[in-house]
């Protein structure tokens, strides 16, 4: 028979005792802590330093009580699909709506709107096209990614082309630049 090095110890085997001693201590714990936080208005400052005070926190723009310049006549303009994120570096999210016609049959091409909060009101206000629905594409896949718009967008090569079946499949990137949104084509895309 073996023996340990090392002989056996009590609290070993634990008991309902040891589990009342730790949670006692642990309560003591937090409660100690509790009480010894720095005082708030001190507690990130550094002697001296300056502050800037962040912009408070601000939802991005709801697209659904927005005014898009979309011409649908007797049926109603819809949201197809949103996002948002701060797209010119201001600390606001802007959203970005891709919005249609509500056609009963058929593919209605796809609008793509850049909405931010009307100053004064924060009614969400369209700022950008960055897609004209006169320009007949349909947005597959779109989101807000580091600051830029991507989407695929599905077009026509030519006008005779039926809307039932596109036969362009192109991507699209818009950045902020200099005060206006700039279309490039994505690192690695390619077109159908």
């Amino acid at each position: 028979m073996q023996h340990s090095a090392v002989p056996e110890l009590a609290h070993t085997h634990t008991r309902p005792i040891h589990w009342v001693a730790t949670a006692t201590a642990l309560a003591g714990v937090v409660a100690l802590s509790s009480v010894l936080q720095p005082d708030a208005a001190n507690a990130a400052q550094a002697p001296g330093a300056e502050s800037k005070t962040a912009p408070a926190a601000v939802a991005a723009p709801d697209p659904e009580g927005a005014d898009f310049p979309l011409e649908c006549g007797p049926v109603k303009a819809i949201v197809v699909k949103k996002a948002s994120g701060d797209l010119d570096g201001d600390g606001r999210p802007e959203t970005v709506a891709v919005v249609h016609c509500d056609a009963p049959m058929g593919t209605p091409p796809d609008g793509v709107y850049v909405l931010t909060r009307g100053a004064g009101t924060g009614q969400p206000r369209v700022v950008a096209t960055l897609v004209d629905p006169k320009d007949r594409q349909t947005v597959s896949e779109f989101a807000v990614r580091d600051g830029a718009v991507v989407a695929t967008l599905l077009g026509y090569s030519k006008p005779d082309v039926p809307s039932c079946c596109p036969d362009v499949n192109d991507q699209a990137k818009w950045q902020w630049d200099n005060g206006v949104f700039v279309r490039s084509t994505p690192a690695g895309a390619q077109s159908v």
